[in-house]
């Protein structure tokens, strides 16, 4: 396929998938339940850590965690006392226990009462000469486990592109905040971090279309190959490359190819 046909083609199912429909089916309708900055952003990222598996139980799973939160993350964040958490002490969701959510949620509350939020840690770590979000995922990663009582067995669930990890859930999630198309997908509610920083969120779907349409050589689905993904898709758009996760994922879960 020529690199005009291959652009043309997913271009093309960039507008066929990137439109308010996709919400029904995809984890990202749980912080499509929320109107407040703070809550999407919280509801999204929990929601994220927990997506892998089949999306229908990711939905279910996230709900649970939202509707214990009283379906209003950001003030529970900060006003639950320890009979509130105790609802979510029991939680499972594949490998993502209890023991990992009320971590995570532990940290996110301090991050909040520090005056700070998710996109300011996440921020935090961009320098101006970056290529890439690597550095603000490492720097988010590095402010929520840095609280003592913070488990090594939730360590996992907070991917590391340091080591390897193609941290596909985090560039999932920092798609739904940072791109900024109006589309009724993605929020586009951080401003302060630049699309073109995004890098694919790399799974089994986008990395087998990937592969079949000659834009990814890399056999694993590792950090090097969502990098090598992403910069052959900045080629096409270098100033929002992962608009196309809407094309290969779209491809690859409905069979197209």
């Amino acid at each position: 396929m020529k690199p005009s046909e291959l652009k043309a083609l997913l271009d093309q199912k960039y507008e066929q998938y990137n439109r308010p429909h996709f919400v029904a089916d995809d984890p990202v309708q749980i912080p499509h339940l929320f109107n407040q900055k703070e809550d999407i952003e919280i509801a999204g990222f929990l929601t994220a850590l927990i997506a892998w598996g089949r999306r229908d139980l990711i939905i279910r799973s996230a709900k649970r965690i939202i509707e214990a939160m009283d379906m209003q993350p950001h003030t529970f964040l900060l006003q639950a006392d320890k009979q509130d958490w105790h609802r979510l002490e029991n939680f499972v969701h594949r490998t993502f226990n209890g023991i990992d959510c009320l971590a995570l949620l532990e940290s996110l509350r301090g991050v909040y009462q520090a005056g700070d939020s998710l996109e300011t840690i996440f921020c935090a770590g961009i320098k101006p000469e970056d290529e890439d979000i690597k550095n603000g995922i490492l720097s988010a990663r590095a402010r929520l486990i840095a609280w003592d009582g913070f488990p090594q067995r939730t360590h996992k669930h907070l991917a590391n592109p340091a080591k390897g990890s193609s941290a596909k859930r985090i560039n999932m999630y920092l798609r739904w905040m940072v791109r900024r198309d109006k589309r009724g997908v993605d929020f586009g509610i951080w401003p302060t971090i630049d699309p073109a920083l995004l890098i694919m969120p790399l799974d089994v779907h986008t990395g087998n279309v990937g592969r079949k349409l000659g834009l990814l050589s890399r056999k694993q689905n590792d950090w090097k190959a969502a990098l090598e993904l992403t910069e052959k898709l900045r080629k096409m758009c270098p100033e929002d490359p992962v608009r196309y996760d809407f094309s290969l994922f779209g491809l690859g879960v409905y069979k197209e190819i």
